[in-house]
């Protein structure tokens, strides 16, 4: 092959030196047909390439390799077999060649197939306000102390490239739908369209072309924000390049070094700033003379659909309750209150807490824990069975280290030397169910003030408390003035002059009796 340090010395020799093709041949010792090609040409270099591959060995078996590298080729990138598994492959079928001939066959078949199916893009522009695109990624933060895997949510604008990211601990629906929330108040409203891939909390089965079976719940949340869902095709990424671009700027950016927190809501309450922050400084791809937050504020924000509140964004699922009171979802359990006992109940799962219903009302609530085999109780849940089995309040789990208010915890510790002082503590503690406890922590106070602390004493407050005072009225003298100054009328006494007839002798008994019934009018 012809170097390009002999293509340049010919061409110095000639044009520089002046001397001539066959002084070049001498010197150089390349033919006449070299030099005289290198000259009229006028290349600097020149490859070779066989037009016509002759295949003496390989070609009857040229087929055979063809299945054997399409067949490989439709499996997944962990089952695929190297080139010389393919190599002994076509061995065991007769194949007696060499290895470096198959190896050169299959590079030139993947080049050729590269080729035919190789991927063109055409680039997308949208209208402010017109669609957004939303994605998961997943990185690695130490909060607590502890390294955690959280799950981080990416909404990212399509005309402005405004984006919001907020981590957590799972996937779920009840998450997608906090996200979408938490997002939607961020930009202060939501797009017409959202763009997704076909994530299974929103899509339940997959049709021809870009029909889909959206999740029930996943289209009442849609239409909650008046947003039209569109899915991606499978394994299409590069039709939501936007957030799938901020996913890897998100994790260089913002978790990278490891980030340290104390809570997801540290967290979260941080990363929003930083989303802030960037869009402020990052310039345009379009618009470079603007910024993220320009293009945001002027166009995009505008033209949102206004932000409509919050979506009742719960994963409901049916459960039944343990004799203990117990409910058990996500690998932890929860507490209900004692009238659910015997009952199902449904669970609604919130992304922040968990509230649990029977017929339509609320038996129990808790915040959501993510950890696993925890046990969460709320001591007010099974008062009422205490009033069975007043026993238990000394040693039941659920009233381990209650945190009781400061009035009501000190009668409990008076009375804990009494014989019968749980049973009374209990009284004190089930009349929390109709009074509340704000009354029975004031009546508490009160017997502590008289210096009489038992369960009787502060029943009795309670009671009269309950009994309205009569209403105390206060004669004052501004109350006794007279206000209207009464006014004579002697036409009283010409009625009364009629009703008895005409005038009588003075000393008549008649006129006296008229007189006297005159003076008591």
């Amino acid at each position: 092959m012809l170097i390009v340090e002999t293509v340049a010395r010919i061409r110095r020799e000639f044009f520089v030196k002046g001397k001539s093709i066959k002084e070049i041949v001498r010197d150089l010792g390349v033919s006449r047909n070299t030099v005289r090609k290198v000259l009229r040409s006028g290349e600097t270099a020149f490859t070779y390439e066989r037009s016509v591959q002759p295949l003496p060995k390989l070609g009857p078996w040229a087929s055979d390799l063809n299945r054997l590298l399409e067949a490989n080729d439709r499996k997944t990138r962990r089952e695929r077999l190297t080139m010389v598994r393919l190599f002994e492959e076509l061995q065991g079928l007769g194949y007696r060649g060499g290895y470096d001939a198959v190896r050169r066959y299959a590079a030139n078949w993947h080049r050729e197939r590269s080729a035919v199916t190789a991927a063109a893009y055409v680039p997308l522009s949208f209208a402010p306000g017109e669609a957004y695109q939303f994605d998961w990624s997943h990185e690695i933060v130490v909060i607590a102390g502890a390294t955690t895997t959280v799950k981080v949510a990416h909404m990212r604008l399509c005309h402005s490239r405004m984006f919001y990211v907020r981590a957590y601990p799972r996937e779920s629906q009840e998450m997608v739908f906090d996200a979408h929330d938490k997002a939607f108040a961020f930009f202060g409203g939501a797009c017409q369209r959202g763009i997704y891939d076909n994530m299974k909390t929103a899509v339940d089965a997959i049709f021809a072309g870009r029909e889909r079976q959206y999740n029930r719940r996943f289209q009442q949340m849609c239409g909650h924000y008046l947003v039209e869902p569109v899915a991606c095709t499978p394994a299409s990424g590069w039709e939501k390049g936007q957030v799938e671009n901020q996913v890897g700027l998100v994790r260089e950016r913002f978790f990278t070094p490891r980030l340290r927190f104390k809570s997801y809501a540290e967290m979260n309450a941080w990363l929003e700033d930083r989303c802030v922050a960037r869009s402020k400084h990052a310039a345009h791809p379009e618009l470079k003379d603007r910024t993220v937050w320009e293009v945001f504020e002027t166009a995009d924000r505008p033209a949102l659909i206004a932000y409509r509140g919050p979506f009742d964004g719960f994963h409901a699922l049916p459960a039944s309750v343990s004799k203990t009171l117990l409910v058990r979802f996500d690998y932890n359990k929860y507490s209900v209150h004692a009238s659910a006992a015997g009952r199902p109940v449904d669970i609604h799962a919130y992304a922040d807490r968990i509230v649990i219903r029977q017929e339509g009302e609320i038996v129990g609530e808790h915040v959501r824990r993510f950890g696993r085999e925890l046990t969460i109780y709320d001591p007010w849940h099974y008062v009422p069975v205490l009033a069975r089995k007043p026993g238990a309040l000394r040693n039941g789990a659920p009233f381990k280290d209650w945190s009781l208010p400061p009035a009501i915890e000190r009668v409990r510790r008076r009375l804990a030397g009494h014989a019968d002082g749980d049973r009374q503590m209990v009284g004190i503690l089930t009349a929390v169910l109709s009074d509340g406890l704000d009354a029975v922590e004031a009546a508490c106070a009160e017997a502590l003030i008289g210096g009489t602390v038992s369960r009787d004493v502060v029943l009795n407050i309670l009671t009269r408390q309950r009994q309205p005072s009569a209403p105390l009225t206060i004669a004052t003298p501004e109350a006794l003035r007279l206000h209207h100054e009464p006014v004579a009328d002697c036409a009283r006494y010409d009625s009364l002059r009629r009703f008895y007839g005409t005038p009588r002798d003075p000393g008549d008994d008649g006129d006296a009796q008229a007189r006297g019934h005159a003076a008591r009018l």
